[in-house]
């Protein structure tokens, strides 16, 4: 189990506590939504959450298997529904992975990154568009 808190900051902006670690992050409502956009947006946490569970999940597979991922990196998009309700309607990940990774490692790797806990909680209604570049 895992305990956070929070508390609304004024301006449409929230503070977030993880409790256990004391870190805090604060969030800000996007331009399109009445916000200044300076800060993650609750549904860019949500959507920025998918590379980062998958990146993590990869890496208990590397660090188990001495596989170095320090160069790997990875950039995404957001984008919401153009109806309503307002929602996440697409989750664009690239990962800049090593092309030194054997065909082995690279299935092993991708084959972990299917099982990331934030693909199987996101609703399926979400597109998730995962690609794994291999580059020098």
């Amino acid at each position: 189990m895992s305990q956070f808190s929070g508390k609304y900051l004024g301006g449409l902006r929230l503070e977030l506590k993880h409790e256990q670690s004391g870190t805090i992050i604060e969030t800000d409502a996007p331009t399109d939504n009445n916000g200044k956009g300076e800060k993650f947006s609750p549904t860019d946490l949500a959507s920025v959450a998918l590379p980062a569970c998958i990146l993590t999940i990869m890496g208990i597979v590397a660090e188990r298997d001495g596989i170095d991922l320090s160069s790997v990196s990875f950039s995404s998009e957001k984008h919401m529904a153009e109806d309503s309700p307002r929602r996440i309607a697409k989750i664009c990940v690239d990962f800049k992975m090593p092309a030194s990774l054997t065909k082995d490692q690279r299935n092993k790797l991708e084959r972990a990154a299917q099982t990331c806990p934030v693909h199987y909680s996101l609703h399926p209604d979400i597109k998730k568009e995962v690609n794994f570049n291999y580059e020098t």
